[in-house]
């Protein structure tokens, strides 16, 4: 009965043929134009428990992946490809659900119950990790490319003057960093902005690390690092005039976005500008609980509107707005890329199930930018009107 409805699920799947492999060796052809010669090839090495995809199909299929229960031959961007050409039979479970109820229905099977337990696992995978295959800079967040050959780390570069840019940084002005990762930013900024830096972390190694740059770049006393949350900086009083975010606001909660927006609104001065810069989603939905449980414990990807209607609940007025999905399908593409040329030191030391996971979601991540709805955007809003800035945007590229 699962090979059933197996083939009746891969029936129903649009787009390019697609081959699949079952557990008895049998192979089948789906999709559409299916006399043509498959790109991709799904082997199913075991037969699944129905009961726990049915649960939740994004988490079931990646661990079915991740514990070699399922494998492809074939490139893996053209199998999420597929799958984002057809979500709409696997949003929300909903679609998927009642196909799949229906079908055991028939059968005289009953489903699970929907309630998942809701695991979280959290690692700490240090620098050396990341330097395996981010840039020289250390970014884990989207680059900006003002041409498809830029390099990486050139990208990044320009991703961090181009925020800077954005805020029009002055001599001797005070800059926060919410989230500064691995502190090329405030480094820059110090260093080419003439401005006093601070940059926060929650990371003991990402910490470490900036603090060595800063050493090495000779900016002691005019860039700090602090291991601290903004919440607390927030209720100490500390004041700036201007604040950045990159890659941290994902993280925050949907429960706690507007104390986010609360904590900047106390610590930007009058006028000063802020810039956020953050995934974002066309609708609000819960979060991807594959992702939740083995990259992002408690993330949440918020939407873009439901940010901008936060900003005005706290002063703050909009300035711009820009899209740079492209720009991270790119990166994230070419992060993918640069792990696969590591991925033999990468399994040496954390193993192939962890291999299998990063790989999932690299390469998902470049394919969820490029294909589905899923974005990133640079907001740029000051605190109350600030008349004095520039009319159009031709600084951001003189």
């Amino acid at each position: 009965m699962q090979k059933q409805l197996l083939r009746t699920l891969f029936r129903r799947l649009k787009g390019e043929p697609f081959a699949v492999t079952y557990w008895d060796g049998k192979t089948e052809v789906y999709g559409e134009n299916g006399e043509q010669k498959p790109p991709i090839r799904l082997i199913i090495n075991e037969k699944l428990d129905l009961k726990e995809m049915l649960c939740d199909p994004e988490l079931k299929f990646g661990e079915a992946y991740m514990d070699k229960k399922i494998d492809f031959v074939g490139d893996l961007r053209a199998v999420f490809r597929l799958l984002i050409q057809n979500q709409d039979l696997f949003d929300g479970n909903k679609n998927m659900e009642g196909f799949i109820q229906k079908f055991l229905k028939s059968q005289k099977e009953t489903t699970c119950d929907q309630q998942a337990e809701k695991v979280q696992y959290h690692y700490d995978l240090g620098n050396d990790f990341y330097k395996l295959w981010l840039d020289e800079t250390m970014s884990y967040s989207c680059a900006y490319f003002k041409s498809p050959d830029d390099s990486l780390e050139k990208a990044q570069l320009q991703k961090i003057e181009h925020i800077l840019r954005k805020l029009q940084l002055k001599k001797g002005e005070k800059l926060l960093d919410i989230g500064s990762g691995w502190g090329w930013l405030i480094i820059k900024a110090a260093r080419e902005h003439g401005v006093e830096a601070l940059g926060i972390t929650l990371s003991k190694e990402q910490e470490e690390e900036t603090r060595r740059r800063i050493e090495k770049e000779g900016l002691s006393g005019k860039v700090e690092v602090r291991l601290a949350d903004y919440r607390d900086l927030a209720a100490e009083g500390h004041t700036f005039d201007k604040i950045v975010s990159v890659g941290m606001f994902e993280h925050v909660g949907k429960e706690y976005i507007p104390q986010y927006f609360s904590c900047l609104n106390k610590m930007l001065k009058p006028g000063g500008l802020s810039v956020l810069h953050s995934i974002t989603r066309p609708d609000e939905r819960p979060p991807n609980e594959w992702l939740e449980k083995y990259i992002f414990p408690w993330g949440y990807i918020p939407s873009l509107r439901e940010t901008v209607w936060e900003l005005p609940e706290h002063s703050f007025h909009l300035i711009d707005v820009e899209s740079l999905r492209l720009h991270y399908a790119m990166t994230t593409g070419m992060w993918a890329d640069n792990f696969e040329k590591v991925v033999d030191r990468v399994e040496e030391k954390y193993g192939e199930r962890f291999v299998r996971m990063w790989r999932l979601f690299l390469v998902g991540s470049s394919s969820s930018f490029r294909h589905s709805g899923l974005d990133i955007h640079q907001l740029l809003f000051s605190k109350g009107l600030n008349n004095e800035l520039p009319l159009t945007r031709d600084y951001l590229y003189q």
